[in-house]
């Protein structure tokens, strides 16, 4: 049903869909700003279009240029990827009303479990354990104190209408909390449009361990296992893995058991991914769900022998789930680190041109590149420039495999992160698997 596809999106995930195009057989249509010119998705797409300056209203953002493209080429399918407007029903809804295929759910479950407000109480309708919180149309300083002292300290101030930890902030204290109402407010603003903010409460020590879900237009959901993703710097990933070290059996069944509730009750189709936090007694707490590819979707292939991105395609044109055979995974673990161009000390974004970029051929070791040598990093992206992905018999053999071959990357003409991601690998508290949320700031710092 699908010949010609296109890509909405840029770097490594682009790359990574054309992979699957090739394998498929479908021909791949790339979309680039001027500061991705030379970049390889654009090189390895069959057809590449040009779209406008490097800031993203004026290209990847931009809905019509996206769409007049998809017109010019004759494409029969858009790949949203992540990010951009990958959870933006308003482009899902155009897209199928202009008679292309979207890759991913219907437009009606991303609005909905795209606003927090929404999410959660359809999750509470269902049952879906979640987070005590409150959403706030009003951030006047009255009604935010006496909000966030009905949940208690300490707290998450969230934009009610995004993700991806944009903005989010916690609070201890209520002598700090109006400052940072006012700069969750601001963010909103700019990156959502609404001003509206989320007073969530603080789960203590937590991990984040998330559910990959794959549902069919059959009314088939399936759980493809979990991911856990505690290590992060600002809200935002840095090291994921699976399974998870923390979960017994029978958490890792709730946990599942769960996930598909949450599919189930919003009838979600396609490939999804159903977060939650899970505290030091295992009891589970909903956090959102994302509507699209994860960043950190290779380390599921790599453990269960699933092409995601084949499966998202199948499911977007009707074909049900397909038997899942377990023999076919390639690791029984796998870690995933995620390459950003900044200082590891700061986490500021370090753009310029990339004079070395060489990783060593090693077993076990899977690239998921978003530049070359010779390259020059954007400060208009987000600075995550690729990912590595290391997998083997045991969690013990991923890590040594994960920590050579960073140790043997050459980059030069940019600052990365790589130094952080070796002493994360060796600390003795991620060797352990014993790592929560707080792992950055109370290990590294």
């Amino acid at each position: 049903m699908i010949s010609k596809l296109l890509i909405a999106n840029r770097g490594e995930i682009a790359l990574r869909i054309i992979k699957t195009c090739e394998k498929m057989g479908i021909t791949s249509v790339a979309v680039y700003s001027e500061a991705d010119k030379e970049s390889p998705y654009v090189e390895m797409a069959n057809e590449a279009f040009f779209i406008g300056g490097p800031r993203v209203n004026d290209s990847y953002l931009n809905m019509e240029k996206i769409m007049d493209v998809a017109s010019k080429a004759g494409v029969d399918a858009i790949h949203p990827g992540y990010g951009f407007l990958s959870e933006n029903p308003q482009f899902a809804r155009r897209v199928e009303e202009e008679g292309y295929i979207f890759i991913g759910p219907s437009p009606h479950v991303i609005e909905e479990m795209g606003n927090k407000v929404a999410a959660r109480k359809s999750m509470a309708l269902a049952d879906v354990p979640v987070i005590p919180g409150l959403t706030l149309k009003d951030t006047s300083e009255t009604t935010v104190k006496k909000a966030a002292r009905e949940i208690g300290y300490p707290i998450m101030v969230k934009a009610a209408a995004g993700g991806g930890g944009i903005g989010m902030q916690k609070v201890d204290h209520e002598k700090d909390l109006m400052n940072v109402v006012s700069s969750v407010v601001k963010k909103s603003e700019t990156f959502f449009g609404s001003g509206e903010i989320y007073l969530e409460k603080f789960i203590v020590n937590p991990r984040h361990i998330e559910a990959q879900l794959a549902a069919d237009k059959s009314g088939n959901i399936i759980c493809l296992g979990e991911r856990d993703c505690s290590i992060q710097r600002r809200h935002q990933k840095i090291v994921e893995e699976a399974p998870s070290t923390f979960l017994s059996d029978d958490g890792r069944k709730k946990l599942y058991e769960t996930a598909v509730k949450a599919g189930e009750t919003i009838g979600y189709t396609n490939v999804g991914t159903v977060e939650f936090l899970v505290d030091e007694y295992e009891g589970i707490y909903f956090l959102e769900m994302n509507t699209r590819l994860q960043v950190e979707h290779p380390v599921t292939e790599e453990t269960t022998g699933v092409d995601l991105v084949k499966w998202q395609i199948d499911l977007a044109t009707g074909k049900d789930i397909p038997s899942l055979q377990r023999e076919n995974a390639v690791f029984n673990h796998a870690i995933e680190v995620r390459i950003y161009a900044e200082d590891p000390k700061t986490f500021f974004p370090s753009p310029g041109k990339l004079k070395e970029w060489e990783f060593p051929k090693l077993e076990g070791i899977r690239y998921d590149m978003g530049v070359k040598k010779g390259n020059t990093v954007s400060p208009f992206y987000d600075p995550m420039i690729s990912k590595v992905i290391a997998g083997g018999n045991s969690r013990k053999e991923a890590v040594e495999r994960l920590i050579e071959c960073l140790e043997k990357a050459k980059v030069e003409g940019i600052k990365t992160n790589i130094p952080m991601l070796i002493t994360t690998l060796k600390h003795p508290v991620f060797q352990k698997g014993k790592a929560t949320t707080n792992f950055v700031n109370e290990s590294l710092n």
